[in-house]
């Protein structure tokens, strides 16, 4: 499968969008501007719009970025260990979100516009296809190299992401961080039961 996005960024992009992260986690998605985003970025609405004619564009660039980072970090781990690699891939959709509750929440409200606005709806289909097909990738190769049990790889894909949108989603709701732990270990109890059955 073909990456989501063949975006790519530069210097200016870069800082753009580091000035976009802390403008989400400062003031969330409703009250987010281009004016907030350019006094994040120190430099004036213009230079913003010079990239980027409106905020709608900004964000879809935005949500392209964030994956763009998340395969890069899968990418930087050398192991081609199943189990490694579906242990790194959890942690990233379970662990470290705990990190940064605000953009936590800002992607939440973002993907509640999705329904309105084409643009972000797309975007998140094609981030949570990839992921999607990251994880289903690993657990093919771990039954195919006898590191998993013979199960129905998309079947159990579908319910590990089913954990992490739920936590996503209740750790907003219920502004409680520790919902990411709970769901990392209930994806892990999930794992052994599935995936390495038999194993003791």
């Amino acid at each position: 499968m073909a990456e989501p996005s063949g975006r790519t960024f530069s210097d200016a992009d870069e800082e753009i969008m580091g000035a976009t992260y802390r403008a989400l986690r400062e003031h969330g998605y409703a009250d987010l501007t281009i004016k907030r985003i350019a006094a994040e970025y120190g430099k004036s609405t213009a230079a913003v719009h010079y990239h980027y004619d409106t905020k709608e564009e900004l964000l879809a660039a935005f949500l392209d970025y964030i994956l763009n980072r998340f395969v890069a970090s899968i990418r930087e781990v050398e192991t081609t260990d199943p189990e490694a690699r579906l242990t790194l891939l959890l942690d990233r959709l379970l662990v470290a979100p705990q990190e940064n509750p605000d953009l936590s929440v800002a992607l939440l409200e973002m993907r509640s516009q999705a329904p309105y606005n084409e643009t972000f709806a797309e975007r998140f289909r094609q981030n949570d296809e990839y992921v999607r097909y990251l994880v289903k990738a690993v657990i093919n190769h771990g039954i195919d190299e006898g590191a998993f049990a013979d199960v129905d790889a998309d079947r159990v894909t579908r319910s590990l992401l089913t954990i992490v949108e739920g936590a996503r989603t209740r750790s907003v709701v219920f502004d409680d961080v520790g919902e990411y732990e709970r769901a990392r270990a209930t994806a892990e109890e999930y794992v052994d039961a599935t995936l390495r059955e038999g194993d003791a």
